[in-house]
């Protein structure tokens, strides 16, 4: 969007942010200064804004400014390491909820998508829809065999109006970017980009099916949580049709209490059920608040969950989630030491930090933590607190550990409104280390050596060229390097090393695919003897890098 095309739409921002006398925000973009001088004629806010708070102000005023300005605070409000915390609790509160489009539209584009008439698709399709919201509306159908389903449809011309409304809060981005005082901080052309993320994903809901699809293969006994069935042969890019589920909000305590259904039970499960799909299965729900989960009124004697609305899915790196999870096992057991530790080497701190300082900082957020009884320690604000440290010290976070903290949050909430007096850190920490003692077995690392094994015999015809050009490389390094011959004997001992490295290496390489054949074709000896091989095969490894 050019410059002066953005004006009127950034000038009617500038508006209703003063009428809702959020002058913290036009002050700090120089341009909209000026109009503070026709305040008493741009019309007063439906309630008084002037006894709220400043995030209620906010939130109030994204509200009018339309469903887009909503989904740009709904992103903000998951930034804690950005925002003060009094306005990210009221952003959290935004609601998603536009006037419904004709139910007449929602056919054509499934005609459209689908490349067939509705009547031969479903038995019955409702034009009233059961949901609708800023990119998409939901209508109750039914197919052919009887079975009930919801038909999730995307807004007429959705994209254009999207596209139109991103470009503008880009625009007031780039204007934040250049005149806020705090941009270092807030990093609004950064928020922007997760806004424009997240409604890319929205915007595509084969993408939201496949999501669903993948959730309900982790879950797919159904025990702990329930994930309505994806029916692909009624999906594509703009329609998605899901089993249709019934169930009760997870903040409805009232319905869940007159199904009968323990609390506590179902809040315990709901903290195993988060750990579960990050350290397990690397693929959790990341928009898990209670209008997306829902409770089976029909479960008494064994509760579970039922997921909702998969368009927004976290995973990590396997790096990340690693290193995330030692640092909640150090942070379960007050290891501050290993915690700093273990952020230089994940490298979310530059090496340069001085790791006493860093512990030392860590043990000031924790320490007044521990003082309160386990049961009323909040780990979602512990972690939010100790990324806010961290940042002083130069910490580089990852879009996915943002959304993970978020996710923690929203957990963590859920939690304390079915327990008010759960301890998160007792159900979390035993089922954290059971979930890396599995994924970290001796057994899961030859299971997962076992897979690449085809790999490597593609692979192993090359190696002896490779080692050809290494060696040759690393001569004519020695030649231009240690070509004085006072040098020479620096050199010989440089050969000595690398002949090393390589002896070790070969070495090592032989036990190792001895180990994984054996392991992979049957041995008459028990598992331990290719383990055996295999960590021989290791530690000659080690003995070869150790000579580099």
């Amino acid at each position: 969007m050019t410059p002066l095309r953005a004006v009127p739409g950034l000038l009617r921002i500038a508006v209703v942010l003063l009428r809702y006398r959020l002058d913290e925000v036009v002050d700090a973009t120089h341009l909209f200064r000026p109009l503070k001088l026709v305040r008493p004629f741009l019309g007063r806010p439906i309630v008084d804004v002037r006894p709220l708070s400043r995030g209620a102000r906010l939130r109030m005023a994204l509200n009018e400014l339309g469903p887009i300005f909503v989904k740009a605070g709904q992103v903000l409000s998951t930034r804690r390491d950005l925002v003060p915390e009094d306005i990210a609790d009221e952003l959290a509160l935004l609601q998603d909820q536009v006037p419904p489009f004709p139910g007449e539209q929602a056919r054509e584009i499934v005609q459209r998508e689908l490349k067939q008439p509705i009547e031969q698709l479903y038995a019955s399709f409702d034009n009233v829809p059961l949901a609708s919201a800023s990119i998409a509306q939901v209508h109750a159908a039914t197919l052919y065999d009887g079975r009930a389903v919801v038909v999730k449809v995307l807004r007429p011309r959705i994209d254009e109006r999207i596209d139109r409304d991103v470009r503008l809060i880009r625009s007031l981005g780039e204007l934040a970017q250049r005149w806020h005082p705090n941009a270092d901080k807030i990093r609004p052309l950064d928020v922007v980009s997760e806004v424009e993320k997240m409604l890319e994903h929205e915007l595509d809901l084969q993408r939201e099916g496949a999501n669903a699809s993948l959730l309900r293969r982790n879950f797919i006994s159904g025990v702990d949580m329930y994930v309505p069935e994806v029916h692909w042969e009624l999906t594509a890019a703009r329609v998605l049709t899901l089993e249709r589920v019934s169930g009760v909000s997870c903040d409805d305590i009232a319905a869940i209490d007159a199904a009968g259904i323990d609390r506590k039970v179902l809040a315990a499960k709901g903290v195993r059920l988060f750990y579960e799909q990050v350290f397990r299965d690397n693929f959790f729900h990341a928009d898990a608040h209670p209008g997306n989960i829902w409770v089976d009124p029909t479960r008494v004697s064994e509760p579970r969950f039922i997921a909702l609305d998969f368009g927004i899915m976290g995973s990590l790196p396997e790096a990340d989630q690693y290193w995330l999870a030692q640092n909640f096992i150090a942070l379960f057991e007050r290891d501050y030491a290993r915690i700093a530790k273990l952020h230089i080497d994940a490298g979310w701190m530059p090496p340069s930090v001085r790791l006493d300082e860093l512990e030392a900082a860590v043990r000031t957020v924790c320490e007044p933590y521990f003082t309160r009884p386990l049961s009323q320690i909040s780990l979602a604000e512990l972690v939010v607190k100790l990324f806010q440290t961290a940042r002083r010290f130069e910490l580089t976070l990852q879009p996915q550990l943002i959304l993970l903290q978020k996710t923690l949050l929203n957990i963590e909430g859920v939690g304390r409104m079915l327990d008010p007096d759960i301890d998160i850190w007792a159900v979390a920490h035993p089922v954290l280390k059971r979930i890396l003692r599995e994924r970290y077995s001796p057994l899961r690392t030859f299971r997962e050596i076992r897979k690449r094994v085809p790999e490597w015999f593609h692979n192993a015809p090359l190696l002896p060229e490779l080692v050809r050009d290494a060696l040759r490389q690393v001569a004519i390094g020695e030649q231009r390097l240690l070509a004085d011959a006072e040098e020479l004997g620096h050199q010989r001992h440089l050969v000595r090393r690398i002949l090393g490295m390589i002896g070790g290496g070969l070495l090592g390489a032989t036990l190792i695919m001895s180990a994984t054949l054996m392991f992979t074709f049957g041995t008459q000896h028990s598992i331990w003897v290719p383990i055996g091989v295999g960590t021989a095969g290791l530690l000659s490894f080690a003995w070869g890098w150790w000579h580099r």
